[in-house]
């Protein structure tokens, strides 16, 4: 893993903005940016409950809209910033994309696919490199999820014995 630039700050902290959104539809709150040149060209949060799609993690969601913008699904000179560590579906789709730079604020233990439960990126046989900046805002990634769940919780709590 590389270090991170003031900008990967920045961007991350737009992220983190996105993903504090999606609890107001019901879903976790994870966000991802694809920036090209210092532009936001697609942003997403998970829509995984609004759509009933397994798929719809901010990422892929990211990826689509920077590829339908761009009229391209080679996203090459960009740099994704994701909230939480992505898992092997997402870092697949990244490493499709030929996305070369990837930013992420929280690791994801259960799975995470950037070196928590797996590490796709380096794997030699791969045909594109992704250089990826994890840990970037991490805490406050870590404490809007925390906070997410602990919410759910009090509310499951509460209709038990409500």
């Amino acid at each position: 893993m590389t270090v991170h630039h003031e900008f990967d700050v920045q961007f991350m902290q737009q992220a983190l903005a996105l993903a504090r959104e999606a609890p107001l539809m019901g879903e976790v709150p994870i966000a991802a940016l694809l920036v090209r040149d210092g532009i936001v060209i697609a942003r997403a949060h998970n829509l995984r409950e609004t759509d009933q799609d397994p798929t719809a993690h901010a990422e892929l969601l990211a990826i689509r809209e920077a590829a339908r913008q761009t009229k391209s699904w080679r996203l090459t000179e960009t740099t994704l910033y994701v909230t939480l560590e992505p898992c092997t579906m997402c870092i697949g789709a990244i490493v499709l994309a030929r996305i070369p730079r990837l930013v992420f604020g929280a690791l994801d233990p259960k799975a995470g696919a950037c070196g928590s439960i797996m590490d796709i990126p380096p794997q030699p046989r791969l045909n594109h490199r992704v250089d990826v900046i994890g840990g970037v805002c991490a805490e406050e990634s870590q404490a809007l999820l925390q906070d997410f769940f602990r919410g759910l919780r009090k509310e499951a709590t509460q209709r038990k014995s409500g």
